[in-house]
């Protein structure tokens, strides 16, 4: 197999966000996650920056590179324009083309993602949809969107949206003409490809654990039994 390293190399986000790295650690002083999670990004650009096969499939089969909130502060903080979240993302999207993502909970809930927000981009247009958002699933919405899931056209036609509707306006039904060339973006930066790596994967668990791929898909969308909060 092509070095790991190579691979990384032949992404963009990569190669554009890590030149010149003096280990100063303000990336991870700015970070917001590195409060809260066992999470140094000046640990991870030293793995990345040292080539080292062995810690870099590690990485990339860690819960690690899934703490990350992508908020990118430390490229604002960077004093040498370096971009330790855009590297973040380039191992992310390699852990998942390689399947590695299923080594960790945390990667496994990648599965749960795909099948929610991409099936919604793919079918609907957007990132979340009303009707596909259930309260059952996330019931930290509250009793009111409860409500609400039951009242959806009243609720949105009285806050002016279309929801569905011809034409303008918020939540319009997206034309499928649109949607194809979505389809099409999909396809050629490498994303579908990546979406079936990861359905593929989850599926090869969830017959292993003798679980349907429903089954599955609550299981990594609620169960959390690792500690992944740091223990400061």
């Amino acid at each position: 197999m092509e070095k790991l390293y190579d691979m990384l190399l032949q992404d963009c986000r990569f190669t554009g966000s890590l030149t010149s790295c003096i280990n100063c650690g303000t990336c991870t002083a700015i970070c917001p996650a590195a409060e809260f999670y066992d999470y140094d990004p000046r640990k991870i650009i030293n793995i990345v920056q040292s080539k080292d096969e062995t810690e870099i499939e590690k990485l990339l089969k860690s819960e690690t590179i899934w703490y990350c909130g992508e908020c990118l502060s430390c490229t604002t903080r960077c004093p040498r324009n370096n971009s330790p979240g855009l590297v973040v993302m380039a191992l992310r999207s390699l852990s998942q083309r390689l399947g590695y993502f299923a080594e960790s909970e945390k990667g496994r809930q990648q599965f749960a993602l795909n099948k929610m927000l991409g099936t919604n981009i793919l079918k609907y247009g957007y990132c979340v949809y009303p009707r596909t958002f259930h309260y059952d699933m996330f019931p930290e919405a509250g009793k009111v969107w409860k409500w609400q899931e039951k009242h959806l056209e009243d609720v949105y036609a009285r806050l002016g949206a279309n929801l569905d509707g011809e034409g303008p306006g918020p939540l319009r039904k997206i034309p499928k003409e649109d949607l194809d060339d979505l389809k099409k973006i999909f396809d050629r930066t490498g994303a579908t490809a990546i979406m079936d790596k990861i359905n593929k994967v989850s599926k090869e668990i969830a017959d292993k654990e003798g679980l349907t791929e429903d089954e599955y898909f609550h299981k990594v969308f609620t169960e959390t039994k690792k500690n992944h909060l740091n223990k400061k």
